[in-house]
């Protein structure tokens, strides 16, 4: 029987390596635990944020893109960092600490599917962007409405079903008519959907499964910030 293991005797470094690890089982009790022994040392929450819990997602989404893990063990991951997120997030706003860019996420209208983008946004959470996930069956207005109320950069649409796809191109046309789809990354996603289809509608870019989304919404902004 292995020995049990007192947080508050680990080196930070081990204690962030612990969070990457338990993170990736989906333990939420023991990412509390971890998340509220790094604060208590009197570390920044986004130090926290970044080197345990974006760390330990960086590792999952990897292992999911890859075919290691699948989608059951990505949601119960994803799961364990809203437990911790739920601690670190009033914190990171006192503090002002940087995000990598601000997200809109939702099943455009007529659809209601919503494992997909569910999964994209908590793993688009995960890598530290601020999402607000307006779920399913959304109109241009709701689209337009929360981009407006976030001051949004990045917009995610999915749709899993063909009759349904073709509202995205009415939700970027409406963006064109406000004159604001020149300020945002637009990503769409879901099944039946391709990349010549995103190119055709104006969108950004397809993301075929979570793990692109999170790459292409980090590779974009680091566009969009001058970064690359």
């Amino acid at each position: 029987m292995s020995e049990e293991i007192v947080l508050s005797e680990l080196e930070l470094d081990e204690l962030y390596e612990l969070m990457q690890e338990d993170l990736y089982d989906g333990l939420a009790d023991e990412i509390v635990a971890e998340v509220e022994e790094a604060l208590s040392r009197g570390v920044t929450p986004y130090e926290v944020l970044t080197k345990g819990l974006v760390a330990g997602m960086d590792i999952v989404g990897a292992d999911f893109r890859d075919g290691i893990l699948f989608v059951p063990e990505v949601l119960m991951a994803a799961n364990a960092m809203k437990s911790g997120m739920k601690l670190l997030r009033p914190l990171l706003a006192q503090t002002g600490a940087p995000k990598q860019g601000v997200a809109v996420i939702g099943t455009v209208k007529g659809d209601i599917h919503d494992i997909g983008q569910n999964l994209v946004s908590m793993m688009w959470e995960g890598a530290g962007f601020d999402v607000h996930n307006i779920g399913i069956n959304n109109s241009v207005e709701d689209y337009l409405g929360a981009i407006e109320a976030h001051d949004a950069n990045i917009l995610g649409m999915s749709a899993l079903l063909t009759t349904t796809m073709p509202y995205m191109k009415v939700v970027i046309d409406a963006l064109n008519e406000k004159g604001i789809r020149k300020d945002l990354i637009v990503l769409v996603g879901g099944a039946p959907l391709s990349e010549a289809f995103a190119e055709e509608i104006g969108a950004d870019a397809y993301c075929r499964d979570a793990a692109v989304a999170v790459d292409t919404a980090k590779k974009y902004m680091a566009i969009k910030q001058g970064r690359m």
